[in-house]
């Protein structure tokens, strides 16, 4: 949460300079135009690009051009969203304060009240003066009504606005220089600018731990009240009766206390005067100046909208997938288990096998979990077409109930013609689980903690590969094609354990894939970073720790937590991997695909 709320500063705090420079290339324009795009980075604080790119999310959208448009996405997400929510790794014997949010949220909460009560404390005063006044006739498109104390001449309310004059003022004034002062407020009242200034008050209340947002705060003081005074010199006041005004209720009167009852004093008053007798005449927008701010307002509001719908839930883009004629879904606790499994009571379950398929018919039991990955990952375009390293591994599921990756379901369906395996637990299963299990999902990139895999120091001590002994791996393939009679594919694997020592063997793999492999039994990604080109034969052999507690148990030896003794049989991965091969695993920060389950439901009858 804090790094989503971090986020949206970020992108706040841009879209504030963006205007910003856009109000020196308008500098010579009316004061309106800057106004507004300083009004526009206001309204900013209260929109998330999240919520725009959530909207984009729920537009179809062709998975090609999703393809190509991917890394112009990634970009924009990244740019926009530097700060990840994944917290940083923490060692399993710590735990992470649970007080600092709660330390946070009462800091904010003091200093949003602390800006309430000095806004409460300016608005008793302005109603007070209000239920002081007694109504006057003057020909003006608002009621008027003359105040016994010393405040300026000023605009009150939103919705029905009053003008509010000390009373006496029409005694002080030159008749030409009240006249002039009345039409600097009629000019706040058609603007409304009472409103707009009350919604940058509400910014202000909620961010006010943000400079920015006061800086933003006195710019659209400064601009609205040069805004008025263009309109008022427009309507033929002479500039030096208008200044001579503005000067003598600057002697006689108070200011307002609050930004949202618009005065004639407000402002850098030196400045205002100058700019009342300079009387220059702002330029207007012409037709170039007017599709330029369009464009900037139009790729503002477009460019979240269109990221998410490029991380839209790709599965609306298989809607012209087959579908099972005929499917059952039923929750089975059995189905998946080998037979005669006892449980954690000693009762002996009877299982259900893990399913099968043929070309006439699917039959199969998993987790939701398990049938997301098949469906949206290793088959998601009908193909077995991912490398073995992340068909092994897969991607992290984020997002839904804790049903999804416990509750197990038998999978009975039937089809239209002959389809092959890939497209049935692929197209086919996805267009099953948003049919049954309501299911949206998208992908989405990360920053996540991993390991770098870099040169230790002395250099690496890596066996070059054994030219003949195997046929590398062809990673675009998968399963591997068969080697020719009398030749073997390379492969590479955790070996059977002995006792605490893990061996891992491979061959003909390049530093890429060794990574690949070994994060898959850390609690990290590995990314190699060695910069070492051509493959390699390797032989590690390592003791399991809390780093490598995920590698499955296997026969011949126990691995887990259980099986971590205080004294390790050997040296952890780490060690063994700069000990036996002359590289060093270093944590750092790194980009990881997720799949992102955005709704699910249990699923319906058959």
């Amino acid at each position: 949460m804090l790094a989503g709320l971090t986020n949206h500063l970020w992108q706040s705090t841009l879209f504030a300079a963006a205007a910003g420079l856009l109000t020196l290339a308008f500098r010579k324009n009316r004061a309106k135009v800057r106004y507004w795009l300083w009004f526009s980075a206001s309204c900013k604080f209260f929109v998330p690009f999240t919520l725009l790119m959530s909207l984009g999310s729920h537009v179809d959208w062709a998975p090609a051009a999703r393809t190509i448009a991917a890394p112009v996405s990634l970009t924009i997400v990244e740019i926009g969203q530097p700060f990840s929510d994944t917290l940083p790794f923490v060692p399993p014997t710590e735990r992470t304060a649970d007080w600092l949010p709660i330390a946070i949220f009462s800091m904010w909460a003091c200093g949003f009240a602390g800006v309430a009560l000095v806004r409460l404390r300016g608005w008793l005063r302005v109603r007070a003066a209000v239920r002081a006044s007694t109504r006057i006739d003057l020909p003006a498109a608002v009621e008027v009504r003359a105040s016994p104390g010393l405040l300026e001449p000023g605009v009150v309310g939103f919705w029905r606005p009053i003008l509010l004059l000390p009373a006496g003022i029409a005694e002080r004034l030159t008749p030409p220089q009240l006249e002039a002062v009345l039409a600097h407020e009629l000019s706040h009242v058609r603007r409304r600018d009472n409103l707009f200034a009350a919604t940058h008050m509400i910014v202000e209340a909620m961010f006010w731990f943000h400079p920015l947002v006061w800086w933003i705060g006195a710019r659209l003081v400064e601009e609205r009240e040069r805004a008025c005074d263009e309109e008022v010199l427009s309507l033929g006041n002479a500039p030096h009766v208008y200044a001579e005004g503005i000067l003598n209720v600057c002697k006689l009167y108070m200011e307002s206390p609050l930004v949202c009852v618009s005065g004639v004093t407000g402002s850098d008053l030196k400045r205002r005067i100058e700019a009342i007798m300079a009387n220059h005449l702002a330029l207007r927008l012409n037709f170039t100046r007017k599709a330029a701010l369009v464009a900037a307002g139009v790729a503002a509001l477009a460019s979240p909208v269109v990221v998410g719908i490029m991380n839209a839930p790709f599965s609306k883009a298989q809607s012209a997938a087959p579908k099972f004629e005929v499917a059952s879904v039923k929750f089975s606790k059995d189905c998946g288990v080998p037979a005669a499994t006892p449980d954690s009571k000693g009762v002996t379950r009877k299982g259900g096998g893990p399913g099968g398929v043929s070309p006439g018919r699917l039959h199969t039991c998993a987790t939701v979990e398990g049938l997301i990955q098949g469906a949206y990952f290793v088959y998601a375009d009908g193909h077995s077409n991912r490398t073995i390293e992340l068909r092994t591994s897969g991607l992290p599921i984020s997002g839904g109930p804790a049903w999804v990756h416990s509750d197990r379901y038998m999978i009975d369906a039937k089809p239209e013609g002959a389809p092959g395996q890939e497209m049935m637990n692929g197209p086919m299963m996805q267009a099953l689980l948003e049919d049954r299990f309501h299911l949206q999902i998208h992908h989405e990139n990360r920053e996540v903690p991993v390991y770098d895999l870099t040169v230790a120091k002395g250099g690496p001590k890596l066996q070059p590969f054994q030219e003949g002994s195997c046929i590398p791996a062809d990673l675009t393939k998968a399963p591997q094609p068969r080697p020719p009679e009398g030749q073997k594919n390379c492969g590479a694997s955790f070996g059977m354990p002995r006792g605490q020592v893990f061996p891992f063997v491979g061959q003909g793999l390049s530093l890429d894939r060794f990574a690949k492999l070994i994060g898959w039994a850390v609690d990290r990604p590995v990314v190699d970073k060695t910069g070492i080109t051509g493959l390699f034969d390797f032989h590690l052999d390592f003791a399991t720790d809390e780093n490598t507690s995920k590698l499955q148990p296997l026969p011949g030896g126990d691995t887990g937590p259980a099986a971590i003794a205080s004294e390790p049989a050997g040296p952890n991965i780490f060690t063994a991997i700069q000990q036996q091969l002359g590289l060093k695993l270093e944590p750092g920060k790194g980009s990881r695909e997720f799949l992102v389950i955005d709704h699910v439901e249990r699923p319906t009858g058959n």
